[in-house]
């Protein structure tokens, strides 16, 4: 009975401290979780089609991006409309921002609608109103120099969420880092990346494993960004994380994850400057020089014989193979010189040389003037 009290009176306290966390919160470390999500969370249909996403999908992704088709201006670009040549009769001002209506202004040769076409419609349209009416105006040059029409967003438990202009290379954790990063309430394991479609088309929904991009670098779900992408960061919860610690939760693009198998790489190629260690000297067998030919002299025209080849630094070398050793592996060839001269050492002065007196100084005799005179 004691046992029995004593367990229900714990179960007591403790439904008491969850109940009065769940109204309060609980704060830890500047950072407060609640049992439920009380910022930005994910909406049902949302986890659905997240859920129901097939792994793995054919998408660009970091390591595999695509480049986009022609780009197609819109209000809010800026174009640059000019003559190729400075002799050219015609003026322009200077950068031509496409206005909300999708037009520039052409000075005296009027409006042109440049929404919805691609630069190159736009230059070939543009040569062509100026040419009917200066002929001589030369070639128009058509430039892009702000894109501001193609932007990117990123909402939800970010530092900076907001709308970013599309430069064409970014992937999710670019954005994100665009963003300024996560904040420390966001869920990181339910980040969405989703793409606009029209009213009546289906949805896309595609999940970011974010722990997996940035501590095993795997790009199966760093997918390129592009135009019009929303990248949504939902608020995390305790109850979210205790779903997840009793693996509960189901990830779609779970998968197991391993190492590579790396292998010894190759010794670079030696580049000026570099000095790279062997790991095993390998011996190098000189090939010996020619011997001199020795001719004997002919009766007719006797001649001295050739002296002897004069020793030089480097002597010529022959090779002399080593009989067999141990289990007939073939030794390493013997390298002896050939016709080498040992230099002439020099006899020691003996101790009388060194202890006798100079020779005395000879000088030539004094002349008139009293000083020695040489010739």
């Amino acid at each position: 009975m004691a046992n029995r009290s004593r367990s229900k009176s714990w179960m007591l306290w403790l439904s008491l401290a969850l109940t009065s966390w769940a109204l309060t919160g609980c704060t830890s470390f500047g950072t407060s979780v609640t049992p439920f999500v009380e910022g930005y969370r994910l909406i049902e249909a949302a986890k659905a089609i997240r859920q129901a996403t097939p792994p793995p999908l054919e998408l660009p992704r970091e390591l595999d991006k695509q480049v986009s088709g022609p780009y197609i201006v819109e209000p809010g670009d800026v174009l640059l409309v000019q003559p190729a040549s400075l002799d050219s009769p015609v003026r322009l001002s200077g950068d031509q921002p496409v206005l909300a209506d999708g037009t520039i202004q052409l000075g005296k040769y009027g409006r042109y609608q440049a929404a919805g076409k691609p630069l190159e419609v736009i230059e070939r349209e543009v040569n062509d109103r100026i040419q009917r009416e200066t002929p001589d105006a030369g070639a128009i040059l058509v430039r892009l120099v702000a894109r501001e029409s193609k932007v990117f967003y990123v909402l939800g438990e970010v530092n900076a969420p907001g709308a970013f202009p599309l430069r064409g290379r970014e992937t999710v954790l670019d954005a994100l880092l665009a963003a300024g990063g996560l904040t420390s309430n966001a869920n990181k394991r339910k980040i969405i990346l989703t793409r606009p479609t029209s009213p009546d088309s289906c949805r896309i929904v595609l999940p970011v494993r974010f722990n997996d991009i940035v501590q095993l670098g795997d790009t199966t779900t760093n997918y390129q960004i592009k135009a019009g992408d929303r990248l949504f960061v939902p608020s995390r919860s305790f109850s979210d994380d205790l779903w997840h610690f009793w693996g509960k939760e189901k990830d779609p693009f779970a998968s197991p994850q391993f190492g590579c198998a790396w292998t010894p790489s190759p010794m670079p190629v030696s580049m000026p400057g570099m000095v790279h260690k062997a790991t095993s000297p390998t011996p190098v067998l000189h090939t010996p020089a020619p011997s001199p030919v020795l001719t004997a002299p002919t009766a007719s025209a006797p001649n001295p014989p050739a002296p002897p080849p004069a020793a030089s630094a480097s002597p010529a070398v022959s090779a002399a193979t080593i009989p067999p050793v141990g289990n007939g592996a073939p030794s390493v060839p013997a390298i002896q010189p050939v016709g080498f001269q040992a230099p002439r050492v020099q006899p020691a002065p003996s101790s009388a040389t060194l202890n006798a007196p100079p020779p005395p100084l000879q000088l030539p005799p004094l002349d008139a003037t009293g000083y020695h005179r040489v010739n």
